[in-house]
């Protein structure tokens, strides 16, 4: 079981099971929705995903990107066409995991600023699995 929360802790959850490969995407669109030069994600399936408190603080946006809407912490993504799993933000996460990152996606869109210094896999854009 993993749990996490957000910044102001006004919303927790709960995982039961296991976090699929944790990627890095480097697209604009993630950065810009954390604020940060890549997000970290891990995919679990939706019926892994329990929150315990704070549904009237989570907020959507875009391409239902899931976020607190009282301290702005992201939570997850979700898309309509692959509904059985969520794309988790694992910054989120409070609970420590074993798992390291297996991959960097969207490195074309990286950015430009920004070295990778790591021997995981890059891939231009999302690997085709």
């Amino acid at each position: 079981m993993l749990s996490g929360s957000c910044l102001c802790n006004g919303i927790q959850y709960e995982i039961k099971g296991e976090l699929g490969d944790i990627m890095q995407c480097h697209c604009q669109k993630c950065r810009k929705a954390n604020g940060s030069t890549f997000a970290a994600n891990a995919a679990i399936p939706t019926t892994a995903f329990t929150l315990l408190t704070g549904k009237e603080l989570l907020a959507e946006y875009d391409v239902f990107r899931v976020f607190c809407k009282q301290c702005a912490s992201p939570f997850y993504r979700r898309r309509p066409n692959m509904p059985e799993l969520l794309r988790l933000r694992i910054g989120t996460l409070d609970t420590k995991i074993e798992g390291k990152p297996s991959s960097h996606i969207f490195v074309g869109s990286k950015a430009e600023w920004y070295e990778i210094c790591d021997d995981i896999p890059q891939y231009e854009e999302r690997p085709v699995v």
